[in-house]
């Protein structure tokens, strides 16, 4: 499933140096990595949450999660530092252009009303973040095996210097920004 990649190589990277008079092919921006993350506050009293939520990660992405853990105490939520409370994965090379390729043209549109995901969640870095309401518009996602709707958070991080050089890079890749 190195279809991206290779159109990566082949189409988007000459795009991208044209429009941006880039000098030396390493300048031109890349993906890094992706980061999924999916916190569940509850998982401090249920440890099944957990498992549940590793595994609906390990069918999405076809790798292993990393449980995650508090950092702080924080008495208001009764929440301990060290407690476990969601869990990340991090996508480099191939799984990464195949986690996008299927995220931008598979589940995306899965979405209800979808028209499009924000062309403003860059964060002046050419770093993109875009969250999910429900694990559900993932086509590897059982609907019967849910046990409860969770959202993500998915972090898309570049070598882009600015957020135009990042936007023009995941357009490129086919990610369906909305229209302005």
């Amino acid at each position: 499933m190195a279809i991206l990649k290779n159109y990566y190589k082949n189409e988007v990277a000459p795009a991208l140096m044209k429009k941006f008079g880039y000098e030396n092919v390493m300048q031109i921006p890349k993906l890094e990595k992706v980061v999924i993350n999916v916190g569940c506050g509850e998982a401090k009293d249920n440890s099944k949450v957990l498992d549940n939520v590793l595994s609906e990660l390990a069918v999405i992405t076809g790798q292993k999660g990393v449980v995650t853990t508090a950092k702080k105490s924080v008495s208001n939520f009764k929440l301990r530092a060290g407690s476990k409370i969601g869990a990340k994965v991090t996508l480099r090379g191939d799984r990464m252009y195949e986690f996008l390729f299927k995220f931008f043209n598979l589940s995306l549109p899965r979405v209800r009303d979808f028209k499009g995901i924000n062309p403003n969640s860059f964060d002046g870095r050419g770093n993109y973040s875009v969250g999910v309401k429900e694990q559900l518009i993932f086509p590897e996602i059982d609907y019967d095996k849910v046990d409860q709707v969770r959202g993500m958070d998915i972090c898309v991080v570049t070598t882009a210097k600015t957020d135009e050089e990042a936007r023009e890079l995941l357009r490129l890749l086919g990610a369906p920004f909305a229209k302005q």
